[in-house]
């Protein structure tokens, strides 16, 4: 058993044990190295996280992929995951597929595709890895299960990994199960070889992006599905692994980590899981969800990404420390490396790690973050201690001979609030090979041979403000074909553009709720289609929208004001929604489930052709126009106070939408 195995198991039975001598610590690779380090990245999906950054103007939008992707520019990622869009509310809103029924293909819906473009432009080398997080109803065949017909979900991902190719010549590397589900041993062989018989077997599979076991065990016993396997990958795992897992000999991952609030204790948290994944859980690759936090900020887990951009109508980013902590790792190693065996905890709390790339260049990256100022939101964090400490590290085997080191530094600076990130301080000397540093509280050292980092930077964003409060879209102006609109996030169902060749009037295009079957979904979606918009802090406001039912005797639509929630929570969401049916009736209700009924009555809406509606919220009262006409006024609401503007429609149902029309006070 080699060092490194052995640590982790003393770090699994809850033993603490040293290695070497107190505060000093020896890197070495005479002896042999560790595992093969296969990258960080970030994870674009798992809930439309990244909806607003394609609606970004230039040069912003080009910017805020630098930080991300641009080699030793910022965060540099080497990995980016991305959801294969399911029609499902996924965390914080829908993401559409490329295969809505059977007989429906389509390689350009969604934004997924242009952000892996842009990666792979920005980083050739960059790794692309697919997880479905739902499927398309017919996938399921009406069931809320993927593997009762595992060779039709089989050719539906691997449908999706040759249309990356042939339509954007984006080759995926890994391929995941179900995101935080049941994996079935069955369908996982089958994929096997239907990527196989594809011409995929360079396509290797993840599972199960859920927890160490039972897959793990599952695997020892189970040679044929071992073989299908290649990396073991765990979300939210504390830095720890199984024993079950370190017997397989897989790749092991934190393929999803991190889904923290990404102010300096998010950074501390991803400081610290970056290096101990490693230390105590010989986890090879860290995937943060999410990659960039551009969805709006009141969806669940707000801010949750390695940096900030949630306003495509300013212009706006934020650039966190999250962003430089990556940049220790990423710009000073790359997938491919390996791991010294010689790497560990501090004496007195924090932890380091050693990577060189076999041909003389070697880079560690040290941290000291305290219990308080690095707690993920998952899982609990136990107790311990962090204090200032001298640490002496002495570089023997291939690394004696080195005299020099680049030194780059983050101080989170808790106490005087006054951070730095990612500066680069003067090339430290070694005397006979060794060199001691100074390790106060919550900093993070990178000392490498390389010279090639920087601290990259932009111009300046424009200020931050609030949504418009006059917004208004036609849907002429269109984005490609089958995309979404701007600024609306679809939280169930999918509303894409939509070119209406029928009609030769002022509706040609539209915009387009085009499920009809409900998906195999991921959370309680709800059983209406909804895409929100606007500023959650909106009060009084008019929304106006003309609307086209396609679905006769039990259609329906609704626009809407104040909606309170969204994510995982949008089934219970409240607000004030005006409903038009086709059957000549309308409502008003309090919530989206339309239990609360506030008013009702005749309407003489009819399906398949044109009606203008408009729904005044101001105060406690609230007022609708039909075609320019009051239908009903003065309904009284308390709650909510305030929220977002919504259509929809009143099931899995086509329908159309355009000339949408805010204003709010």
């Amino acid at each position: 058993m080699d060092v490194r195995l052995f640590q982790v198991f003393v770090v699994i039975l809850g033993v603490s044990a040293t290695l070497s001598s107190p505060q000093s610590y020896i890197l070495n690779d005479k002896d042999g190295l560790g595992r093969v380090f296969d990258g960080i990245g970030g994870l674009s999906g798992g809930g439309a996280t990244t909806r607003l950054l394609v609606n970004y103007a230039e040069p912003y939008r080009s910017q805020v992929l630098d930080y991300l992707f641009k080699p030793n520019f910022g965060a540099s990622l080497h990995i980016l995951k991305v959801e294969i869009g399911g029609d499902a509310q996924t965390t914080d809103g829908t993401e559409p597929s490329h295969m809505h029924f059977e007989n429906d293909e389509n390689y350009f819906r969604g934004y997924e595709w242009w952000l892996m473009k842009e990666a792979k432009k920005r980083n050739p080398n960059i790794t692309l890895i697919g997880l479905p997080w739902a499927f398309p109803g017919w996938v399921g065949h009406g069931k809320n299960w993927p593997y009762d017909f595992p060779d039709i979900t089989a050719l539906y991902v691997v449908s999706w990994i040759l249309g990356a190719k042939q339509y954007h010549d984006l080759d995926i590397q890994y391929i995941g199960i179900w995101n935080e589900r049941n994996y079935d041993s069955k369908y996982i062989k089958l994929l096997r070889y239907t990527l196989d018989k594809s011409g995929l077997k360079r396509v290797r599979i993840i599972a199960s992006d859920n927890l160490w076991e039972p897959i793990s065990l599952t695997l020892l016993l189970d040679p044929e599905l071992s073989t299908a396997v290649d990396v073991i990958g765990a979300h939210y795992p504390g830095t720890t692994t199984v024993l079950d897992a370190l017997k397989t000999q897989k790749k092991l991952w934190s393929s999803e980590d991190y889904s923290t609030f990404n102010d300096e204790v998010g950074g501390g948290c991803w400081a610290r899981i970056l290096n101990q994944n490693y230390v105590n859980g010989l986890m090879t690759a860290t995937i943060s969800w999410n990659l960039v936090a551009s969805y709006y900020e009141d969806l669940p887990f707000g801010r949750d990404g390695l940096m900030t951009a949630e306003e495509p109508w300013s212009g706006h980013y934020a650039v966190e420390s999250p962003i430089w902590i990556t940049a220790h790792t990423t710009q000073f190693t790359q997938p491919g490396w390996t791991y010294l065996q010689t790497v560990g905890h501090l004496e007195h709390g924090g932890s380091y790690v050693a990577l060189t790339d076999k041909r003389g260049n070697l880079t560690v990256v040290i941290e000291t973050m305290t219990h308080d100022h690095s707690v993920c939101i998952r899982p609990p964090l136990p107790p311990f201690n962090v204090t200032c400490q001298n640490a002496t590290f002495q570089l023997k085997g291939s690394f004696a001979s080195i005299q020099q080191l680049q030194v780059w530094r983050s101080q989170f600076n808790f106490k005087t609030n006054k951070p730095s990130f990612f500066e680069k301080l003067a090339p430290l000397k070694l005397i006979d090979g060794s060199f001691t540093l100074h390790l106060a509280e919550d900093e993070v050292y990178t000392l490498t041979t390389l010279t090639s980092g920087q601290k990259g930077a932009h111009p300046d964003p424009p200020p931050s403000a609030r949504f418009p409060k006059v917004y208004k879209d036609d849907f002429n102006v269109r984005n490609p074909a089958f995309s979404e609109a701007p600024d609306f996030a679809d939280q169930t169902g999918v509303f894409e553009y939509f070119m209406n060749l029928t009609d030769p009037g002022p509706h040609v295009f539209t915009l387009r709720q085009v499920l009809t079957q409900r998906p195999v979904t991921w959370v309680a979606d709800a059983d209406q289609a909804i895409s929100v918009i606007g500023d959650y802090q909106w009060q009084n406001l008019t929304v106006s929208c003309d609307i086209f039912m396609e679905k006769e005797k039990t259609g329906g639509v609704f626009v809407a004001a104040r909606v309170d929630k969204g994510g995982q929570s949008i089934r219970s969401a409240k607000g004030v929604f005006f409903w038009v049916f086709t059957d000549g009736t309308y409502k008003v209700t309090n919530d989206l489930a339309g239990q609360t009924i506030l008013a009702e009555g005749q309407s003489g809406t009819q399906a398949f052709c044109w009606h203008s509606l408009t729904l005044t919220v101001e105060g406690q009262f609230a007022s609708g126009f039909l075609n320019g006409y009051p239908l009903w006024k003065k309904a009284v609401v308390l709650i909510p106070q305030k929220g977002w503007a919504a259509i929809g429609t009143q099931s899995l149902e086509l329908a159309q939408f355009d000339n949408f029309d805010v204003l709010a006070q």
